[in-house]
């Protein structure tokens, strides 16, 4: 039996993942204060006003709770139902987002659209979609995944229109996420592993070309391996960001007190944060904001897990798939922020500066907690059951 639609009756408890919850609640607790304090100078910069980029981030976290809380209402079978017309409307909204005129340009990127007055990164929305697309797809045909290698190159041929796509704002990073989500997906949904691995091979062939034979992203690998050597063009931002870290020695230099932040390093309210903090709070707050992320990863997997023990293949893919997405996204902006990865402009899950990406994360959670539900709903019936 299973929990296509249930729904929380009056006196009836939501159940709620504690662990899940606090880990959230705490990355965007730290965040908005990491934000105010790396984004003041700014504020008076760009409008004369101290509070300018904190006030607009709490309105981003409160739009993003609202956003959760509306999507907290959606049963998974609807996300099952609407996959693929999803998928198609995502690839709709990256051919919109590249129109001249109406996409919004920062940074010699066209990535971000604007909505009410809200500035959407297409990408953001496009990793969401890619999720409940991957697991429908799976879900639909678990067989060819598992047994045929024509069953793995199916969906990344569409997948490949979107990452070219994206590519052409460029957003490179967004692919490679875009690209790891799905080929995971495949992983945990079955594929045997040596054409997964055939595969692995052709996309990070594929990856390692598009970044050498591109100037610019063959100048931030170089510039990665050495930073020091291009301290004052290519290797500026890292350079600055290390010295930061190194700043914040074990207990940071303390909380509104770094220097770094104030227009050395640049991008230090987005793509830097972790830098800032690093500097601020020192490694303890570093490993703080590890141990968090560590967390909620974990949860994602372990309630992936529970569902699909429960017989709930596409939640189990959906939670797996999110897990994913929040687990490399961090890792890869930490390890850049620390100098271990080429620069990639991918922000912080549910810490980094931006509206769109906060509102889509803070979705993307809320599906988390929808599968704990309906699973802990499916698990009361069959134990009720089982004691008839």
């Amino acid at each position: 039996m299973s929990v296509a639609n249930p729904k929380p009756r009056a006196g009836h408890r939501f159940h709620i993942d504690q662990a899940l919850l606090i880990s959230c609640l705490c990355l965007l607790g730290i965040g908005f204060v990491m934000v105010a304090s790396s984004s003041m100078h700014l504020g008076v910069k760009m409008a004369d006003d101290v509070s300018y980029y904190p006030f607009k981030q709490l309105v981003h976290i409160i739009l993003g709770l609202m956003f959760a809380g509306f999507i907290l209402a959606i049963p998974m079978k609807v996300w099952q139902r609407i996959g693929q017309p999803l998928f198609i409307a995502g690839l709709v909204l990256l051919l919109v987002v590249l129109i001249p005129g109406i996409g919004i340009k920062v940074n010699g990127s066209i990535r971000w659209l604007s909505i009410l007055g809200l500035r959407i990164q297409v990408s953001e929305v496009m990793k969401f979609i890619s999720v409940i697309y991957m697991a429908g797809y799976i879900t639909r045909h678990n067989e060819h995944v598992r047994r045929s290698l024509f069953g793995l190159l199916r969906p990344l041929m569409l997948f490949s229109v979107a990452c070219i796509l994206l590519l052409l704002e460029p957003d490179f990073g967004s692919a490679v996420v875009i690209l790891i989500i799905a080929m995971g997906m495949m992983f945990l949904g079955g594929a045997r592993l040596s054409p997964f691995v055939a595969l692995v091979s052709l996309v990070s062939t594929a990856a390692a070309v598009l970044a050498y034979t591109s100037p610019y992203r063959l100048k931030r690998i170089t510039s990665f391996v050495d930073p020091w050597e291009h301290a004052k063009d290519s290797g500026y931002q890292l350079t600055q960001a290390l010295i930061s870290f190194g700043r914040g020695e074990v207990s940071g230099v303390g909380l509104g007190n770094g220097l770094q932040k104030l227009f050395y390093l640049p991008e230090a309210h987005t793509d830097f944060l972790f830098s800032v903090l690093g500097e601020e709070l020192g490694l303890i707050g570093v490993m703080l904001i590890i141990v968090l992320f560590t967390t909620l990863v974990m949860r994602g997997f372990s309630i992936g897990g529970q569902a699909e023990m429960a017989g709930e293949k596409f939640s189990a893919l959906v939670a797996y798939g999110l897990a994913i997405w929040f687990g490399f996204q961090a890792f890869v902006n930490m390890g850049v922020n620390m100098g271990m990865l080429p620069t990639k402009g991918l922000t912080l899950p549910l810490m980094s500066y931006g509206g769109g990406s906060m509102i889509v994360m803070c979705g993307a959670i809320a599906v988390l907690f929808r599968i704990h539900y309906e699973v802990t709903e499916l698990h009361k019936i069959n134990v009720k059951g089982g004691h008839r």
